[in-house]
């Protein structure tokens, strides 16, 4: 087993489940191919902070500052900020340390679009469920102040928990002992659907009062792919509540269904991301490794779904998030290192396919 089937093989479980759970009937006809059409649309590519958390790699967090001079370094347009410790926890960060974090920004020309919450809605417990919602409030006021324009949301995160100083999702994903269902058996999905539609209308107005929007990732384990984001965000009715439509955690990566899901969702759509591990081959070229656990086993097509988001006009970030445990070849765990190179070599593959250069 090499390294990269050993980091996370119940992430590819994972996957596996939510492809199983993909009725038939709403595959869809594919579309006319994407067009390029440079100028259309404003792409902007930014740089996630879990990437620096110090949770997948050996060794510590960088602070904020040192996450904007990488991006700045690297050629990001700006740094999305995990409101997890020891960087973006608003627990943490008085106006002093906000108003230094601005300066950050400000002195390396980077912009903000998002924070995200990391949250949880799901619980059929009342009392986690405002502990959410409490920790999103105080996510939107950081937001505020900082100047970014999202917050970006979960329907039920199931969180990372840290093994031997190290993040991992083996503990909270895919495991045959501990699934989303197990953890409340008492609750049905629908209850938890519901729940979180609920917390969603909470959240749509925290945003409101902020004026920062909320958007929602189309992420698992409740929510089984595009169509159950989108339903969430109608059903809600919140101008104030849009959608995060990240391509590698789709349920369905045919191009078809892909185009199909971006055009739906059109103007909804204010944000996304990309991730994995990249290469440079002996070309030159730079190329998406093929992970296990990641998007499926299989290559996102970027750059149709680059030439898909131009179609709808889309005037946003592509951020670049490394959010899986790193290991070296022998299996050790890798360094900053590593995670510098593949930022780079990630910046650099995003920048052909945005700039039409593939």
């Amino acid at each position: 087993m090499n390294r990269r089937k050993f980091i996370e093989t119940s992430g590819a479980a994972a996957g596996a489940a939510v492809l199983g759970g993909v009725n038939a009937s709403l595959q869809d006809k594919p579309s006319t191919k994407a067009m390029k059409q440079p100028g259309a649309s404003k792409i902007k590519i930014g740089l996630y902070s879990i990437t620096y958390g110090g949770v997948w790699y050996e060794g510590p967090a960088l602070t904020f500052d040192e996450l904007c001079k990488q991006a700045k370094e690297f050629g990001f347009d700006g740094v999305e900020l995990d409101n997890k410790r020891p960087m973006g926890c608003p627990l943490d960060l008085d106006k002093r340390k906000r108003d230094e974090m601005k300066n950050s920004l400000q002195k390396y020309g980077l912009e903000i679009p998002a924070v995200a919450a990391n949250n949880d809605f799901s619980s059929p417990v009342p009392e986690h469920r405002e502990c959410q919602l409490l920790m999103v409030s105080e996510t939107a006021k950081l937001a505020k102040d900082l100047g970014a324009k999202f917050v970006r949301l979960f329907a039920a995160w199931p969180g990372v928990p840290i093994h031997e100083g190290v993040g991992t999702y083996d503990l909270t994903r895919g495991s045959e002992f501990y699934t989303f269902q197990r953890q409340f058996p008492f609750a049905t999905r629908l209850d938890r659907y519901n729940f979180v539609k609920d917390c969603l209308r909470e959240a749509a107005k925290m945003g409101e009062e902020n004026g920062v929007v909320m958007v929602l990732q189309n992420h698992a384990p409740l929510i089984r792919g595009w169509r159950d984001t989108m339903d969430l965000v109608k059903e809600v009715n919140s101008p104030w509540l849009k959608i995060c439509l990240d391509l590698p955690i789709f349920e369905n990566l045919d191009k078809g269904y892909v185009a199909n899901a971006v055009h739906t969702i059109d103007k909804l759509q204010v944000h996304s991301h990309f991730g994995g591990e990249y290469y440079r081959d002996a070309n030159g070229t730079i190329k998406p490794r093929v992970l296990d656990y990641y998007a499926g086993g299989m290559i996102p097509d970027y750059d149709h779904y680059i030439g898909l988001m131009r179609e709808i006009g889309y005037n946003g970030y592509f951020t670049f998030e490394l959010c899986h445990p790193v290991l070296n070849e022998d299996h050790t765990r890798a360094g900053i290192e590593f995670v510098h190179e593949q930022a780079r070599l990630a910046r650099e593959y995003m920048g052909n396919i945005v700039n039409g250069r593939t």
